[in-house]
């Protein structure tokens, strides 16, 4: 009986237990129903969000890879690499940059699209700055963590930045530089400002040097040889659209400067700057000037003229040549040249000439050499290219040939008497670059004058005077060239003839014709690219050889130059 009441009770439980299940499953039923008769049902969209192991886990893999690409000199998402990417194959790539800037460190461009900025040494990219935002998330902790203890910190402060930056060898010639704002209490774990991936000027400068020469000819086309054999002079004291177009469109190999370029010494270097900023040739400009002394010079600034050459051999004093020598290489070096036409190794025979006169150091060609040697090695001691001037020798002769083409009847025989002694003695004690005369010997080549005489620049310089530098025209504008020649085949003659720079100092034009003649010349094999491969190669190895660059120039100390003639002067020729 007990049994069967416990049964009951069971079932009855059980029962009251169902019905509220039930009551329960209908209310929310109802109440489902009811929000879905108010509110319309929106399909969201399935968005997951990352978890911070994934954060994290994606921030150390952009760390890996940074440092990874460091490795061959590149960093993410931009495809140049530092050290090696040329100029011509940014601006291929990306186009115009939107802001220039120049700097002590050299020249760079901002492309915002891309944030980024690239830094170039020369024409070669140096600096790869990125401020890409997915770099921006990577911390400080972030990179100690992948790349470990930096190489090196470095500070760096002004007056809107207080940065730290830790250096990481990335190549043996590359760092790779994490910048971030300093730690603080506030901020212990700083997240990075930008990365950039840095080159210094000499490793570009010893992986140019690892670069042969013949790997550097095969990259130039044509008219890149062409332009290198080219040095013209440009109009006016500012960068006009004529200059523009020599660097950029006919990459000229250099720049001839005059009297009537300069105006002040700001004005000057803010020149010489932009002409290198604007040379899209992989190989710097020549930056040329005649600063002979006396009344052949052309700096401005009010600087203490030098005595003619003539007082200079009066005086007679090696040591005082070496030393004006030196400071004439000390002057173009503070403007930001690299090219002197001097010194004059002409030896005054003829005292009616009216070209040279008192620009030779005399009569004596013991003196003349002397002298002139030891000024050139001075030129030379401040990293500026002499030249020596004027082969054969334009001493003895009695017309001008800036306005006429000047005759000397003396045989090679009487040349090598007189007038080759100082040439001789030069090249034997390394002179770099050699200028050739606008003058006439008969004896020699009855129609062609020296500089487009094979007798004379092959046959005598090259061949008998062992001379393997450089050989440059005088200027092609003078009356010696332009009164008795097509100055667009005058050029062609002399390039067959042996010269390796055809020197145009005046007239826009005139320098197109003579590019055009050598192009069409080349083309119809009257000159074989060879031939301009000899030239082209003694001229990079002359850039090389002085190690010229194309980075920004500082205002030049015109009082502290001053102070150094006046005392060396004071020295030798009022005590």
């Amino acid at each position: 009986m007990n049994r069967k009441r416990a049964s009951r009770n069971k079932l009855r439980i059980f029962t009251i237990l169902l019905l509220m299940f039930a009551v329960i499953i209908g209310v929310y039923d109802a109440i489902k129903e009811n929000d879905s008769e108010q509110t319309p049902v929106k399909e969201s969209p399935n968005i997951t969000k990352p978890s911070d192991s994934t954060v994290d886990s994606n921030l150390e893999k952009l760390v890996e890879e940074t440092f990874t690409l460091s490795k061959v000199g590149k960093v993410p998402n931009i495809p140049f690499v530092s050290g090696k990417t040329e100029w011509k194959e940014v601006t291929k790539e990306w186009g115009k940059a939107d802001h220039i800037s120049e700097t002590a460190k050299g020249r760079y461009e901002e492309y915002e699209s891309h944030h980024s900025t690239i830094g170039y040494v020369d024409q070669t990219v140096n600096d790869i700055r990125s401020y890409d935002s997915e770099l921006q998330n990577i911390s400080f902790n972030d990179i100690k963590k992948i790349g470990g203890e930096p190489d090196d910190i470095r500070y760096y402060k002004d007056s809107t930045h207080d940065q730290m930056i830790l250096v990481y060898h990335g190549t043996t010639s590359t760092d790779l530089l994490w910048v971030l704002p300093v730690k603080t209490e506030q901020e212990p774990n700083p997240k990075v400002d930008h990365i950039s991936l840095y080159t210094p000027l000499e490793k570009i400068l010893n992986q140019q040097e690892d670069q042969t020469i013949s790997e550097v000819l095969s990259k130039m086309s044509l008219e890149d040889k062409i332009g290198q054999m080219i040095l013209a002079g440009i109009f006016g004291t500012t960068l006009d659209t004529n200059a523009k177009n020599l660097i950029s469109q006919f990459h000229v190999g250099g720049i001839i400067f005059y009297k009537n370029n300069f105006e002040t010494p700001e004005q000057t270097v803010q020149l010489v700057n932009q002409l290198k900023a604007g040379n899209s040739s992989n190989l710097p400009l020549f930056l040329s000037v005649d600063q002979e002394g006396g009344k052949v010079t052309r700096l401005p600034g009010g600087l203490v003229n030098f005595p003619p050459n003539n007082q200079i051999g009066d005086v007679n004093d090696p040591e005082f040549s070496y030393k004006v020598g030196s400071l004439l290489g000390y002057e173009l070096k503070e403007f930001g040249l690299n090219l002197n036409f001097a010194p004059v190794l002409d030896i005054n025979s003829n005292p009616n000439n009216p070209v040279i006169g008192d620009r030779s150091f005399g009569n004596n060609s013991e003196i003349v050499s002397t002298l002139g040697i030891q000024t050139m090695k001075g030129i030379q001691s401040q990293n500026v290219i002499p030249t020596i001037k004027h082969f054969p020798g334009h001493g003895g002769t009695s017309v001008d040939s800036h306005l006429e083409l000047p005759i000397v009847n003396k045989s090679l025989k009487e040349l090598k008497e007189l007038e080759l002694i100082p040439f001789k003695r030069a090249i034997d004690d390394g002179a770099d670059v050699v200028m050739v005369a606008h003058i006439l010997l008969p004896e020699l080549d009855k129609i062609n004058p020296a500089s487009m005489s094979k007798a004379v620049m092959t046959d005598i310089l090259r061949k008998q005077l062992n001379f393997t530098g450089v050989i440059i025209t005088d200027d092609m504008t003078m009356g010696a060239i332009v009164e008795h020649f097509d100055i667009g085949k005058a050029a062609v003659e002399s390039v067959k003839a042996g010269s390796d720079i055809i020197l145009i100092g005046h007239d826009y034009n005139k320098v197109v014709k003579i590019i055009s003649s050598l192009k069409t010349a080349v083309e119809n094999g009257e000159i074989s690219e060879q031939r301009l491969n000899e030239s082209v190669e003694r001229i990079i190895q002359l850039k090389r050889k002085y190690s010229l660059n194309d980075n920004k120039v500082e205002n030049p100390n015109i009082s502290e130059i001053n102070q150094s003639i006046n005392s060396l002067l004071n020295h030798y020729l009022h005590e």
